[in-house]
């Protein structure tokens, strides 16, 4: 049995402290009225030497000047008071699709019958008990967005709708009580199914039949076709409609490769860590080596679909398109272009050689650029369209992740302390523990 030890539940506890109080400064450092943000936006101007003069105007001229001073004012204002919420989105959705990933990842073993990952079974069992934290948190986030606690999601503004033809369009699809039906669903749904596989797979380390081992396999198929279905409508709901104005038939591929990816790389972290503490003996250079593949091979798929994405848009130069990439371009260049580097280019030469896949230290750097990349594209999803060009990397951003790792943390090693980690019941466990590649 696994024993959580008292530094890592220290460290953990330690990150959620630090964590919240950063939060709670971004929340009362952003601005109060927008008074105070012309002050900022004065200073700014100030601080490069650019000084408004009202000589040779018109009073027409001067009164439009001030009008269009101060609608940008109310602009920045709704933008930086969006901030701390944005980051926050940010880190919940991040860790959040972490184990929604390896949620997926463990019901297509069960499903296609797989003998290789059975010893890493406890290890996704014990990354997916974040799934019902991370869906209450994000399901209340949603709730206090539809209470107009934030502006992220501009469709819920009333006042936006009235002016917005496009939005009032989708007003069936895009309102409120039918957002957080299907949010419910979506993350009951998942929640359910690893409640029933976990309730399964333990039974199954007791019982002297496969009763279990077959009611398991039958109902991950069926979850995987659910799974395919509410995760692109969620990335519909919960990405995509930060900015209802635009669209991408590939978008549900291409968060579906992002959270993949950085599942595999979680569960390839897990196990080392627990492989260097003295468990998970019965895991060899040969597992490590195949989730390592598994990295690579995802990591290609993203950088596949990140390029159909862009490219399609690019050429076809359809305004209400390619508008998202013009935003990226002109405000995010350096997050933007950087996480292809992240998430493509390094993995692509550090993790073709075949070598390097069976070395863990090798493995645990590779998987954390590889972290920190899909990080920044869920950055580069999201912040555009809830905070403009007002970014930056700042307290809020990092206590956001500070404070979610910490409760993921704390979350999946406190269950893997709950069962023995070998899945002993499972017919193909021999298969699992000798196996090399």
């Amino acid at each position: 049995m696994y024993t959580f030890s008292s530094k890592l539940k220290t460290l953990s506890l330690a990150l959620m402290v630090i964590g919240l109080l950063g939060v709670g400064y971004g929340f009362l450092s952003a601005p109060a009225s927008v008074d105070e943000v012309k002050v900022l936006l004065q200073e700014s101007h100030n601080a490069h030497g650019e000084v408004a003069t009202t000589d040779g105007q018109t009073v027409a001229e001067s009164s439009n000047a001030v009008q269009s001073e101060e609608a940008h004012a109310a602009h920045v204002y709704h933008l930086l008071k969006n901030k701390p919420w944005s980051s926050l989105y940010v880190a919940l959705f991040f860790f959040f699709m972490i184990s929604l990933g390896t949620l997926a990842f463990y019901a297509i073993q069960h499903a296609s019958q797989a003998g290789w990952s059975i010893v890493l079974f406890r290890v996704m069992e014990g990354i997916t008990a974040y799934l019902p934290v991370g869906g209450i948190l994000l399901f209340v986030f949603f709730v206090l967005s539809a209470a107009h606690m934030n502006h992220l999601f501009v469709w819920m503004d009333p006042e936006v709708v009235a002016n917005d033809a496009l939005i009032q369009n989708k007003a069936g699809y895009l309102n409120v009580p039918f957002f957080l039906v299907r949010a419910a669903i979506y993350i009951l749904g998942w929640i359910l199914y690893r409640n029933y596989a976990r309730k399964m797979t333990l039974k199954q380390d007791a019982s002297s039949d496969l009763s279990n081992y077959r009611k398991l396999f039958k109902s991950s198929a069926a979850f995987l076709v659910f799974f395919l279905v509410t995760e692109s409508m969620m990335s519909w709901d919960w990405i995509m409609s930060l900015d209802p104005h635009w669209y991408s038939t590939l978008f549900g591929w291409y968060v579906f490769s992002g959270l993949i990816v950085s599942a595999i790389t979680t569960i390839a972290l897990v196990a080392i860590y627990l492989k260097g503490n003295g468990y998970l003996e019965f895991v060899n250079d040969s597992h490590l080596h195949d989730l390592a593949k598994y990295m690579f091979g995802f990591s290609i798929f993203w950088a596949y679909l990140w390029f159909s994405q862009f490219m399609l848009i690019w050429y076809a130069n359809i305004p209400e398109e390619v508008t998202y990439f013009v935003s990226r371009f002109n405000e995010y260049k350096v997050p933007f272009l950087g996480m292809v580097v992240l998430n493509f280019v390094f993995p692509l030469l550090i993790l073709m050689n075949s070598d390097y896949k069976r070395v863990p230290w090798f493995i645990v750097t590779a998987g954390i650029v590889v972290l920190i990349g899909h990080y920044i594209d869920v950055f580069v999803m999201i912040m555009p369209a809830t905070v403009g060009d007002q970014w930056f990397i700042g307290i809020s951003e990092i206590s956001s992740v500070l404070l979610v790792l910490g409760i993921f943390i704390y979350v999946v090693f406190n269950a893997l302390t709950k069962a023995p980690l070998l899945a002993k019941g499972n017919p193909f466990i021999k298969e699992s523990e000798h196996f090399h590649y």
